[in-house]
C-alpha cells in the first residue's frame, strides 16, 4: 500500500475507524500488517490514538482439524450472532506458502451468505512466518475492529498447530471443533490444545452422523473431565451442531454467554486480558531482539568467523549475546 496525502496521517484513518468506515478499517490493517517501516510508523501513531476507546467487546477463537468445517461453522454461528444483534467482526488466518509468501485468502467466498452482511467484516490474512507475526497483526487487527464498533470478534486458525497458541493469548473464549466418526475420537488430539480449549463442539452431527456424534461427544467429555481444572473456574462442554442444518447454534450462544457470565462474576475476564498482554509484549520483545540481533552486522561477521572453524555452539551463543547487548 503506498502512502499518499490522503492516508499518510492518523487522524485521517482515526476519524474513519471510529465513523466505522469499512474501506478505511480495511486500509488501516493493510498498513498494520505491513513490514515497511514508514508503514508501522503509522501503525504505531493509529493504535496510540485509538487506545483509550472504550469498547465492549467478545473474541472468540474458533480452530479445528483441516477438514472439520471451520468457515460453514463460522458462517452459521456468524448468523445467530447477527440475530441477536452483534455487529461481527471475523478474522482468518490463512496458510502461507514459505517460498512464494502468497495465501489463499478465500474466506470470503467460503462465507458467502455471511459476508453480505451490513453488520458483518471478514478479513482474511496470511499467517506470517512466526509466531510472534501472528499474535501481532492478528492483535492488532482485533484492537481496530474493535474500535470500529464491532463487538463480537471471531478468529479462525489455519488448523491443529502454533498459531493455536497465539490465537490462545488474545481471545476471550476458545472453541474447539472437532469431528465424529473420523476413526479413534481421541486419536491425533494434542493434549495441549485441547487443555486450551474452553469447551468442544463435534460437527457435521447431520445424517448418518448424527449418532456418531452423540458418541462422541460422550468420549470427549470424558477427556475433558481427566484435564486439570482450567483457572477461569468454568467447566468446560462438549456441543454437537450441523452447521449444514443450522442445528445447535442456540446451545452454543448459549455456552458462550455462560462462560461470559461466569468470568464477569469472578472478574477472571479482566484478569485474563490483563495477563494476555503482558504474555504478548515479552512476544513483542523477543522477536525485536531476535531481529535485531539477526541483522547486526558485527554479529554476522563473528558467525561468519566461527562457521570457517569447529565451535562450541551454545558457549559461543552466550558471548555472541553478551557482546551484542553491551
Amino acid at each position: 500500500m503506498a502512502i499518499t496525502k490522503k492516508n499518510n496521517s492518523s487522524a485521517y484513518f482515526i476519524k474513519g475507524i471510529l465513523n466505522g468506515e469499512i474501506d478505511v478499517l480495511s486500509k488501516a490493517i493493510t498498513v498494520i500488517e505491513s513490514a515497511n517501516p514508514a508503514h508501522r510508523k503509522l501503525a504505531a501513531n493509529i493504535l496510540k490514538g485509538l487506545n483509550n476507546i472504550k469498547t465492549n467487546s467478545f473474541r472468540l477463537g474458533i480452530t479445528g482439524v483441516p477438514g472439520v468445517g471451520k468457515s460453514t461453522f463460522i458462517e452459521s454461528f456468524g448468523k445467530k450472532l447477527i440475530e441477536k444483534n452483534h455487529k461481527l467482526a471475523v478474522l482468518a488466518i490463512d496458510p502461507s506458502s514459505t517460498k512464494s509468501k502468497g495465501s489463499i485468502l478465500g474466506d470470503k467466498t467460503r462465507m458467502e451468505e455471511l459476508s453480505k452482511s451490513k453488520n458483518v467484516f471478514i478479513r482474511p490474512s496470511p499467517n506470517g512466518k512466526s509466531l510472534g507475526g501472528v499474535a501481532r497483526s492478528t492483535y492488532e487487527t482485533i484492537l481496530l475492529c474493535e474500535a470500529a464498533g464491532f463487538d463480537f470478534i471471531i478468529i479462525e486458525t489455519v488448523g491443529v498447530g502454533q498459531s493455536e497458541i497465539a490465537v490462545s493469548r488474545m481471545t476471550d473464549f476458545f472453541l474447539l471443533l472437532m469431528l465424529a466418526g473420523a476413526g479413534d475420537e481421541l486419536q491425533g488430539i494434542k493434549r495441549g490444545i485441547m487443555e486450551m480449549a474452553d469447551s468442544l463442539v463435534i460437527t457435521k452431527a447431520d445424517g448418518n452422523n448424527k449418532e456418531k456424534a452423540k458418541i462422541a461427544r460422550g468420549e470427549y467429555a470424558r477427556a475433558m473431565h481427566l484435564l486439570p481444572a482450567p483457572e477461569s473456574g468454568f467447566t468446560a462442554r462438549v456441543e454437537v451442531c450441523s452447521a449444514l442444518e443450522n442445528q445447535g447454534m442456540d446451545k452454543i450462544y448459549d455456552l458462550i454467554q455462560s462462560y461470559k457470565t461466569h468470568v464477569s462474576a469472578n472478574q477472571y475476564f479482566q484478569h485474563k486480558r490483563k495477563t494476555q498482554n503482558n504474555e504478548l509484549l515479552k512476544i513483542a520483545a523477543e522477536e525485536y531482539l531476535i531481529s535485531a540481533f539477526n541483522n547486526d552486522k558485527s554479529v554476522q561477521k563473528k558467525i561468519k568467523e566461527l562457521s570457517a572453524k569447529k565451535f562450541l555452539p551454545f558457549v559461543e551463543a552466550v558471548k555472541l549475546v553478551d557482546r551484542f547487548i553491551k
